[in-house]
């Protein structure tokens, strides 16, 4: 995917013959901007030194003024220069440090870390995490027991520095960081900007299928825009990409949040960024944002364990139906027909939050669902109830799932008050992507949810607009990335 260039100082820090990747020194860098005129490519910048005003310093900086992707940004060098400025790294650093040694991991006095690996294996997890918090070619991490939270140091490390068996595993480091990453070049026009979709790819209720994002994909490279899928272990390698497209479950205490908060952290457009997530995640949000709006919602109370459950059917009605604040997918809710359901549901609920929602029963035979993209309507469905079920997905205890049909309609079909009430509440989130649910019921619409991350696939919410749908969404990224540029420039 990348065209990587390896910046040395001397030609016998790292020489040609020891990377099939372009070896550049810094100097000619420097001083011929012409030759990469046309290109963006991935600069590895083995500096001898990465302090302020030095010239690996600049080759960063004029990398970044360039619009190349580069490791390690001047933000890593500035951080890594002084304790001061890394230090609010360490508590994280420290956690794994201490699980590492309390899993039986040899006491060291240093541990070296190459593009996210190390050389001793019980301090891998350590050794991803500070290279997710520096994405620096080489790291050396010093330790002392009586330093705060176990380590003394973080710094960067010259490579020309290394020798023998650890020169030999760095450059086996780099060649495993960027195998894969590089093809063959094409004859085609060469893509502007590439995005990175997040996938992960042991979830079995992802937000888009394989063939969708195939489809994505191929959408993307007529437009100028490649697409590469990544997967929880890549966040090293996000600096790599221009734009950050999440297409596995949300969850502000899962992989996809530290995602979405270093691609924001980088500048780069992402969908869904960490404030739709915490807005959307939480059911008690959206209550009190949506009741704030005037728009209309079920009956809802948010309930704690100290509520009078028996009078919740006075003032809801039966049944009445409980979700935890963070449940999605339909899961972890409860349709309470008696007391003894009621308080046996909340019960179980109660282990794991401080509140949970009450909300009364409102039967339709199918769910809205409107997608919403940068303020605007941007596909319909109706979503039918699973069979002898009252959701539109019923979970067996199996695991196993069935769902209900679908219809997917031009959004100009579809009822007005439906559509308006969908875009209204999703520009209180953001101007990302989301899908709202709603329900027609005979007192008028009402809004059920807001989800940051809505599935999308070709063969459903794509049925109407088809490769239309792909082209908007890549067209929100292209048109953010281009004014970046612009201002930029």
């Amino acid at each position: 995917m990348t065209d990587w260039v390896v910046l040395v100082e001397s030609a016998s820090d790292i020489s040609q013959a020891e990377t099939p990747h372009k070896v550049l020194r810094i100097s000619d860098y420097i001083s011929k901007p012409a030759l990469f005129a046309g290109r963006r490519p991935y600069i590895l910048n083995l500096a001898r030194s990465y302090a302020y005003q030095s010239e690996g310093y600049y080759a960063s900086l004029l990398a970044e003024a360039r619009g190349h992707r580069v490791s390690p940004s001047v933000q890593t060098m500035v951080e890594l220069s002084k304790k001061t400025l890394y230090n609010h790294a360490l508590p994280d650093l420290g956690e794994t440090l201490q699980e590492a040694l309390d899993k039986g991991a040899p006491r060291i006095e240093s541990l070296f870390v190459a593009f996210s690996r190390c050389e001793i294996p019980a301090y891998e997890r350590l050794a991803r995490e500070a290279m997710d918090w520096y994405r620096t070619p080489a790291l050396e991490i010093e330790f002392d027991a009586e330093a705060p939270h176990g380590i003394a140091r973080i710094r960067a490390m010259a490579p020309h520095r290394l020798k023998h068996q650890r020169r030999q595993f760095f450059l086996d480091a780099m060649e495993a960081y960027t195998k894969g990453r590089v093809s063959a070049p094409k004859a085609r026009t060469p893509a502007k900007w590439a995005l990175a979709v997040l996938v992960d790819p042991n979830e079995k209720t992802a937000p888009s299928k394989p063939a969708s994002l195939k489809r994505f994909a191929d959408v993307a490279e007529k437009m100028g825009v490649e697409v590469e899928l990544i997967d929880p272990t890549d966040l090293p390698s996000l600096a790599e990409f221009d734009a950050l497209f999440i297409r596995a479950t949300t969850s502000i205490d899962n992989f996809t949040y530290r995602f979405a908060r270093r691609a924001e952290q980088e500048g780069m457009p992402v969908i869904d960024d960490t404030q739709s997530m915490i807005r959307c995640t939480n059911k008690v949000y959206l209550k009190e944002i949506l009741e704030k709006a005037g728009l209309p919602i079920p009956r809802t109370e948010i309930v704690d364990e100290k509520a009078d459950l028996a009078a919740l059917f006075e003032r809801l009605g039966s049944p009445v139906i409980l979700k935890t604040p963070d449940g999605s997918f339909g899961i972890n809710m409860v349709k309470a027909h008696t007391l003894e359901e009621l308080r046996d549901g909340a019960k179980k609920m109660f282990e794991d939050t401080a509140l949970i929602i009450a909300q009364e029963f409102r039967p339709t035979k199918f769910d809205w669902r409107i997608g919403v993209l940068n303020g605007e309507p941007l596909y319909a469905c109706q979503y039918r109830m699973a069979r002898g079920h009252w959701q539109t997905v019923k979970y067996g205890e199996d695991g196993k799932s069935t769902e209900g049909g679908f219809t997917t309609m031009p959004v100009e079909d579809a009822p007005p008050d439906v559509v308006n009430a969908a875009v209204r509440a999703a520009q209180l989130i953001g101007d990302g992507l989301y899908g709202v649910d709603l329900k027609e019921t005979e007192q008028g619409v009402i809004i059920i949810e807001i989800n940051d991350n809505p599935s999308i696939d070709h063969d459903v919410e794509g049925l109407v607009l088809k490769d239309e749908i792909w082209r908007r969404i890549i067209s929100w990224f292209s048109n953010r990335l281009e004014r970046r540029m612009n201002r930029s420039g």
